[in-house]
């Protein structure tokens, strides 16, 4: 099994950590990683503000850096969305070969490594936020509350209105700020009403949408990715 990382320009960027906590997860459950670091966007930015046809050249090129791959992991449902919904679509057979070996990385813990219980510890209450894309259109349901049942010490809490948008939506939160900041404060306050000392997602940009009203409002409950919760053991804690 040949497994390549693609970590995503938000994860690159603002969040490292992430990427470091699925290459940890990854390689303690046996598998090995490799990094591209010919790796840039996938193009969700430009597709999404319609630039369709300026998208296609990034998309071959993320094909052909991660040609030979059996399976491409990512830590993000909007980036896994993209390529596995909208490359096939293009008209460019180097990426449209290439979208059905695209795994957000719940989905190819539970559906290819047929594994739930991941021997994770993480002593805390945690309460769990479905972004849209890995709900809607990669259809991850429950494998992520799977993992998350299965990680020791953890105390899991019903965010209500769990499968209401968070309102970042990528360009949507430029275009359309009023509606995106009040949709981001109804999520972070549900959140907060949860008593949870941590939000958990999968995708960092839905986390960094509603932690930026947490961050406002000054409250306690703090945003993590699923990731880093898998990943920390008790040997080695993820703080």
């Amino acid at each position: 099994m040949r497994v390549a990382l693609f970590v995503t320009c938000v994860n690159d960027a603002v969040y490292p950590a992430t990427g470091i906590a699925t290459v940890r997860l990854l390689e303690r459950l046996g598998v090995e990683v490799d990094f591209p670091e010919a790796q840039t966007c996938c193009g969700q930015p430009q597709y999404n503000t319609g630039y369709r046809r300026e998208t296609v050249p990034l998309a071959h090129r993320t094909a052909r850096v991660f040609d030979g791959y059996d399976y491409v992991v990512t830590p993000s449902g909007s980036c896994a969305a993209m390529v596995r919904d909208h490359y096939p679509a293009m008209g460019d057979s180097a990426a449209a070969a290439f979208a059905p070996r695209m795994y957000e990385l719940t989905e190819f813990l539970v559906d290819v490594l047929g594994v739930t219980d991941v021997g994770a510890y993480f002593p805390h209450s945690v309460t769990y936020h479905p972004s849209c894309h890995g709900l809607r259109l990669l259809g991850l349901g429950d494998r992520p509350r799977k993992l998350l049942n299965a990680v020791k010490g953890i105390e899991l809490r019903e965010l209500p209105g769990a499968e209401e948008c968070c309102g970042f939506g990528g360009t949507f939160a430029v275009k359309n700020a009023d509606v995106s900041t009040a949709m981001g404060r109804d999520k972070a306050h549900n959140a907060v009403s949860t008593g949870a000392e941590v939000l958990c997602g999968g995708d960092n940009s839905c986390l960094m949408h509603i932690g930026g009203v947490l961050s406002r409002e000054a409250q306690a409950v703090r945003p993590l990715h699923i990731a880093q919760i898998l990943a920390s053991t008790e040997e080695e804690p993820w703080s």
